[in-house]
This record gives C-alpha cells, sequence and structure tokens, in this order.
C-alpha cells in the first residue's frame, strides 16, 4: 500500500470543509434583521415600562375594555356626516350596461375577431374580447367610423347607430324591448313614446 503524504491528506481536508461549508443547512436560515419584532407584552411590572395600566393611562374611556369610538365618532358633538345635507338617491332599480361602439366593430370585423357572415350577438362581441361580463346587456353606439355589412344583435343602440349601420347595408335587431316605469313603450333610442290608445267599445 502506498503511503498518503501528509500535505495532500490536509489538502484534501481543507477542500472537504469548504464544501461543507458552502453547503445550505436548514439551522443555518435566518430571517432578515428587523422582520421579526417582540411581542408587546404589558403588565408585567413598572421595569418594563407597560406595566400597571398597561400604556392606557388612569382611567376614562379609552383606559376600559371595549372603550373605542366608530369611526367618525367626535366626542357627541353633531359628526360631520350627518351635517352634511342629503342630495340625490341610488335607484335600486337601475342597470348597467356595456358600451359597444361601431367603430370598435369595425375594426374587430377587418382584424378578423368578427365574422360579417352572419349575425354578430352579444355573445360573439363577449368571445371576440369586447367585455368580460354582459351585466343587463350592450348598447351600441355610432362613435368611429363603420361600413361593414352586418347583421348585429343587442339590448339597445342609439338612433345614430341604428342609422349607421343601416346605411352600410346592415341590421340593427334590438332585444331590449320593454316598458318603461310610467308604462310608456321605449323606441331604439331609448325615450319614452306614447302608447297607442285603445278603441272604445261600441255598444
Amino acid at each position: 500500500m502506498k503511503p498518503v503524504e501528509a500535505g495532500a491528506l490536509s489538502d484534501d481536508v481543507g477542500d472537504l470543509v469548504r464544501d461543507t461549508a458552502a453547503v445550505m443547512k436548514l439551522n443555518d436560515l435566518r430571517d432578515n434583521p428587523g422582520a421579526r419584532h417582540a411581542r408587546k407584552r404589558v403588565g408585567r411590572g413598572i421595569g418594563s415600562g407597560l406595566g400597571k395600566t398597561a400604556g392606557k393611562g388612569h382611567k376614562g374611556q379609552k383606559a376600559r375594555s371595549g372603550g373605542r369610538t366608530i369611526p367618525g365618532f367626535e366626542g357627541g358633538q353633531m359628526p360631520l356626516y350627518r351635517r352634511l345635507p342629503k342630495r340625490g338617491f341610488k335607484n335600486p332599480m337601475r342597470k348597467t350596461f356595456v358600451i359597444v361602439n361601431l367603430g370598435a366593430i369595425q375594426k374587430a370585423v377587418e382584424a378578423g375577431r368578427l365574422s360579417d357572415a352572419g349575425p354578430i350577438d352579444e355573445a360573439a362581441l363577449q368571445a371576440a374580447g369586447f367585455f368580460k361580463r354582459r351585466h343587463d346587456g350592450v348598447r351600441l353606439l355610432a362613435k368611429g367610423a363603420f361600413s361593414a355589412r352586418v347583421a348585429l344583435s343587442v339590448t339597445g343602440a342609439s338612433r345614430a347607430a341604428v342609422a349607421a349601420v343601416e346605411k352600410a347595408g346592415g341590421s340593427v335587431a334590438l332585444t331590449g324591448f320593454g316598458k318603461g316605469m310610467d308604462g310608456a313603450e321605449k323606441d331604439v333610442a331609448g325615450a319614452d313614446t306614447a302608447p297607442a290608445e285603445s278603441p272604445e267599445p261600441t255598444s
């Protein structure tokens, strides 16, 4: 057996120690300095600075258990949110419509995201990425240039939008016809039109 020189053995041991020191160990993991804060222990003697009254002082509402006030409380004075007058109201029957402009539809048709071969309804607009949720329907507006010959089916549309589509040779089918709060029929522009009078019965 060939003897091992002392110098060579010490070099191998040194390499092993260096390799071991480079390996990360679980017991070496530490948080960054200041990442962890010690829990504040109150009522543990006057030497801590938070003993006896535990930092709450002597008596009073704020020294009591649950002695907090609601946001906006002004010590019994009439609070600001009650001093200011009320204005307007929030209609519980309000509807939220998604606005789609004709110019955006024209660009989608030119880009191939919408096909002018068949009717374009709200589901097709949603699939083309015009909106994520339909809410209470889609309302068509006439902003932008429009020349595509398409058949559109939406909840509502402005008069200018319907005229622009028909001028390009297309059509608009409205699915949002209904009656307003006053019982009057709604036209394509959303304006009220008086209902037709029923004939008087003859004897």
